[in-house]
């Protein structure tokens, strides 16, 4: 998902305008000697679902119902602010376009005749194995 001319493109119908973003940085933990002591690495963004006007009502809907309100993704695995900048845009990006896609719901389709007829060998099978475990009765 990457970002265009200040647009963050998510899927085909949504794009977010990436002035719509609040952004947030911070000392990100781990080392990094002095410089982790002094540099905001860590990026925290996060995007008003309920609020943004570059949403449809049901691509709102969707992503409300699955995320709530607000999305909100942090990235802090780079030294470097830029790279993580870019790795919180990608990661919102496809978080928005899982939460977008709609999965088709599974149809019920019938067991086919070689199927069934392949369950219900092995299952004779297994019951044959068996049957030649137990002790011969006495009646026999």
């Amino acid at each position: 998902m990457p970002e265009q001319a200040g647009v963050l493109r998510v899927s085909r119908g949504c794009a977010i305008p990436v002035a719509e973003l609040s952004w947030r940085f911070s000392r990100s933990g781990g080392p990094g000697g002095q410089h982790a002591n002094t540099a905001d690495t860590r990026v925290e963004v996060r995007f008003d679902v309920a609020g943004s006007p570059s949403l449809g009502p049901r691509q709102r809907a969707r992503l409300i119902e699955r995320f709530g309100p607000e999305v909100r993704v942090v990235a802090s695995d780079e030294r470097s602010q830029a790279r993580n900048r870019a790795l919180a845009l990608e990661r919102l990006g496809e978080r928005l376009a899982d939460g977008l896609r709609v999965e088709t719901p599974r149809r019920a389709t019938r067991p086919t005749k070689a199927s069934v007829r392949r369950r219900l060998d092995a299952k004779r099978r297994n019951a044959d194995r068996k049957a030649q475990r137990r002790r011969p009765d006495a009646t026999d």
